[in-house]
């Protein structure tokens, strides 16, 4: 397949104002969009975006572009990244689109698409747009222009979806709880479920003014959430991204609790439930810790490459339901299509009270490893490292000194000219030896 000229791992994203973020790229991009959904009959398109100013600027070329293109677009505000995908179902549209750049800070956006059944888009369609964008822009006749409506009840159904993936009877009186929003999207909505189900509930950084979106907040900067759990003692606290699908916790000492955690306390309750389907997706990086515990499980574990979009595919394809990565992508297909945050916290909240355990309590099952990471310069060119037979040798001989209790992983960044070494096991002198051993050879066949 060719290769993609816009499109990443997670959408369109950049800084607002450089190419292809602008306002006139947005337009040639909602009207590529609708016209590629239009071939496949009639089109209604859902629009939602996080709190950050330049969304505003972007949903009007958006919108613009759709209507252009004989799309119906219906506008749902700031809504989470997770509520897109579900209420693109639930209205039986044909895609669905969030301008939104995620964890990253308010000068930076993007864009995501959602297929009509709430999952990423695939990647023909993803191609046709491509295709599309280096087209000329032409305008349907009048009577054929897209319509824009704006859906007002949208957080309303959103909340009421959150609820649902917890047991009617579910009450979570008197667990007091810290929810940090990001000044994001999820500002209006989480603090309402966990109220509705009955938690006593803090709120921080809920004022979204247009640039304070992960500024010094969220799942990105915990700080803040870790004091206020310990200031107001605080059964655990909820640290959600920008567009809610990143979930972090903290718990009552005002220790942070990872993705991998979360993950590993989901499926031990399924698991002891007898509701685990299949076993669990990580990552190259979720910790050998997960692996180790859930193989003490005997819960199997697979690990796709770094990004929701390789997890979510990975579970498809083997028909399991839980996954996500370290950073707080925490994926539970019983309920929904994609990283869903609030959706994950329920899941963290339930599995405690069926155990009646703390979060610091639950999270002892999994005992994280030593890590280390060395990165060595790598400018390109001649021999692949990677790929070098001694490395290869070498890496194969660490792997198996550890007799399965550690871990090998080196691989080239995306972004800087760097080999990233990487080796994890129980013991930390020994890790940190294989490590540097490791990089030198690395070193040595880079030079």
């Amino acid at each position: 397949m060719s290769t993609k000229k816009y499109f990443g791992t997670d959408g369109i994203r950049g800084r607002v104002g450089q190419f292809p973020i602008t306002p006139d790229f947005m337009l040639k991009l909602g009207w590529a969009a609708g016209m590629a959904f239009r071939k496949m009959g009639a089109c209604r398109i859902l629009v939602g975006k996080d709190t950050r100013i330049s969304g505003y600027m972007f949903e009007s070329a958006l919108e613009a572009g759709l209507s252009a293109a004989g799309a119906d677009v219906m506008l749902l505000g700031p809504m989470p990244t997770p509520a897109i995908a579900y209420l693109t179902r639930t209205f039986q549209a044909q895609a669905g689109i969030v301008i939104s750049a995620s964890h990253n800070p308010h000068y930076d956006n993007g864009i995501k698409f959602f297929s009509g059944k709430g999952t990423k888009l695939p990647d023909e369609v993803e191609m046709m747009i491509e295709e599309l964008l280096d087209a000329p822009m032409t305008v349907a006749e009048s009577e054929h222009l897209g319509k824009v409506s704006r859906i007002n009840d949208a957080a309303g159904r959103y909340i009421e979806f959150c609820k649902s993936s917890v047991p009617t009877s579910t009450s979570f009186s008197g667990l007091r709880i810290v929810v940090d929003c990001a000044h994001g999207a999820t500002y209006k909505v989480a603090p309402n479920v966990f109220r509705e189900l009955g938690a006593q509930v803090t709120v921080l950084s809920a004022a979204p003014n247009g640039l304070n979106i992960n500024d010094d907040c969220g799942s990105t900067h915990m700080g803040a959430l870790q004091a206020a759990v310990v200031a107001e003692k605080a059964d655990l606290g909820i640290g959600f991204d920008g567009d809610g699908d990143r979930v972090l916790m903290v718990d009552h000492t005002g220790a942070i609790v990872d993705g991998d955690e979360l993950i590993y306390i989901i499926a031990r309750d399924l698991h002891e439930r007898g509701r685990l389907q299949g076993g669990v997706v990580g990552t190259l990086m979720s910790n050998l810790g997960l692996e180790l515990a859930l193989a003490d499980l005997s819960i199997p574990f697979v690990r796709a490459n770094v990004g929701d979009r390789y997890v979510i595919a990975e579970l498809l394809e083997r028909n399991w339901q839980v996954g996500g990565e370290n950073s707080g992508h925490v994926v539970c297909f019983q309920h929904t299509t994609t990283g869903d945050a609030i959706i994950a916290a329920l899941q963290v909240l339930l599995a405690l009270k069926r155990s009646g355990q703390s979060l610091a309590e639950s999270r002892q099952g999994l005992k994280k490893c030593p890590q280390v990471l060395v990165n060595v310069r790598f400018e390109g060119g001649g021999v692949d490292p990677v790929q070098h037979p001694a490395v290869k040798e070498a890496c194969e001989r660490v792997t198996a000194a550890m007799g399965g209790r550690g871990r090998v992983l080196l691989r080239k960044s995306g972004t800087e000219p760097l080999v990233r070494v990487m080796v994890e096991g129980e013991d930390e002198t020994l890790v940190a030896g294989y490590a540097d051993e490791l990089a030198k050879l690395v070193a040595e066949v880079c030079a």
